[in-house]
């Protein structure tokens, strides 16, 4: 081995977590190294997350689409339709992806370095490339932004050909007639309502009466409407007591009720944990939580001084959008470089069909915190363009302080929720009152109209109320 090699950050993994972080403490005049396993750059997020899933999605959205027009265009899919062919942008999106990260870090002068890393100790890294060479790197401060990879639990033989994890769900070779999906997170809901549109019998299983049970019990109403609408079966309330390979022709659930669900595949969407496994993270005096987790504090560090963790392998909120800004922010707070407050208004964006979409506090939350409060909201399908577009199954609600005025949070379930809930998280970070979305003039026909019509409530409920 040769001589160690010093920086001033040393970041291992290069997901959204890990590579704005680089990219942060570079622009501020840092030396940096990001270590990379893989050949590839963006971890799990990049390679088999989020933009593979939103990849399909685009193309279930067009086949839906594509059905409901069926007296325009005489449209069918495949009976043998191959998986590969429905995410055929796939390969082009993840190589523009690549080139144009790899032309980042090259530009921020980031040193990239592929090769497994392991801690020494709580501030030197040992990093093994593909060859077997060992090199040592040392540095004040290191980020852990290693991501995470499914939960596998015991009882579920996921085998990668009939039982498949979340990472491992777009290897099936061809789109499957039946799928069922355990699960009712966020990763769950995606797919399950996916594959629900490419017209795979879905059936999604969960021990929780509804889906997504962070949101509103409305939100997830409107999501599991539309999701029996489109012939996927809900299943809550329901406990798997096994599921196994039939070794001819069908994976077999069976449930605490007595039912058997027979399928072509399964998925198991569990949740996630970090991946620290190869880190050796105890030689730096580190250790995971109940969870499976790296704890931090608020300002991003783990139990060591010096040490940071972000994205996946902190846990929840566990979106890249969220992962970006903690790497981000964990570069900074090493460097002592000034950040603003981190606030608690990240959006939280599913990718299901339909979309959801929330910023700040849920009625729920709200009406716990505060108790009384006021609640506007506007349907799609009374929206112009709702019924224009033929996006009716959605809904957008606000809610409000007991001043009637002041925005506590903002939810969305319909076509266009993540793009349209930045309307909302604009105003809730900007403290605009309520009345903001009434005094604007929005573009007619638009979605973003529903932020007029559900503020309008609110301020008529208001003046009922004075």
């Amino acid at each position: 081995m040769s001589q160690t090699i010093s920086f001033d950050l040393l970041v291992i993994g290069s997901g959204p977590a890990g590579q704005k972080a680089a990219v942060e403490a570079a622009r501020n005049g840092a030396s940096v190294a990001l270590i990379e396993k893989t050949r590839e750059l963006g971890g799990a997020c990049v390679q088999r997350g989020t933009i593979p899933s939103k990849t399909l999605r685009e193309n279930a959205l067009r086949v839906k689409n594509m059905r409901m027009n069926a007296q325009i265009a005489n449209f069918k899919l495949a009976e043998d339709m191959e998986l590969a062919t429905l995410i055929n942008r796939l390969s082009e999106v993840l190589e523009a992806h690549d080139n144009y990260m790899r032309k980042q870090l090259q530009r921020s002068g980031v040193e990239l370095i592929h090769g497994r890393a392991t801690f020494v100790n709580e501030r030197e890294i040992q990093v093994e490339n593909v060859s077997g060479t060992k090199q040592l790197y040392r540095s004040q401060h290191i980020l852990i932004a290693t991501g995470s990879h499914p939960r596998k639990p015991d009882d579920i033989p996921i085998d990668h050909e009939h039982l498949f994890d979340s990472d491992s769900i777009l290897s099936m070779l061809y789109l499957p007639k039946s799928l069922t999906v355990l699960g009712g997170g966020v990763i769950a809901s995606e797919y399950a309502s996916i594959f629900q549109a490419l017209g795979v019998k879905v059936t999604m299983i969960d021990k929780y009466p509804r889906p997504l049970g962070f949101l509103d019990d409305d939100l997830t109403d409107t999501f599991i409407s539309g999701f029996h609408h489109m012939g996927g079966t809900w299943k809550g309330n329901t406990k798997i007591t096994r599921c196994f390979w039939n070794g001819i022709d069908a994976v077999v659930t069976e449930c605490d009720d007595g039912s058997v669900i027979s399928s072509d595949k399964l998925l198991c969407a569990a949740g996630r944990v970090a991946n620290v496994k190869e880190l050796h993270i105890e030689n730096a005096g580190l250790q995971l939580n109940q969870r499976g987790l790296i704890s931090v504090d608020d300002q991003l560090q783990t139990d060591v001084a010096g040490i940071y963790a972000a994205g996946d392998v902190i846990g929840p909120p566990s979106l890249a959008s969220a992962s970006m800004e903690q790497g981000r922010r964990a570069a900074c707070n090493a460097l002592q470089i000034e950040t603003g407050n981190m606030h608690n208004t990240i959006p939280a964006g599913i990718y299901s069909i339909p979309e959801l979409s929330s910023v700040g506090l849920s009625e729920t939350q709200a009406r716990e915190k505060y108790g009384d409060i006021f609640v506007g909201t506007a349907r799609f399908d009374e929206i112009a363009r709702g019924q224009i577009s033929g996006i009716q199954n959605g809904l957008l609600k606000i809610v409000c302080a007991k001043d009637g005025k002041t925005i506590l949070g903002v939810m969305i379930v319909g076509e266009g929720a993540t793009e349209l809930i930045h309307i909302g998280q604009m105003a809730l970070l900007n403290q605009c009152s309520v009345d903001f979305f009434v005094e604007t003039i929005f573009n007619f026909p638009t979605l973003a109209e529903a932020y007029r019509a559900a503020a309008l409530e609110i301020i008529h409920a208001r003046k009922l109320r004075a």
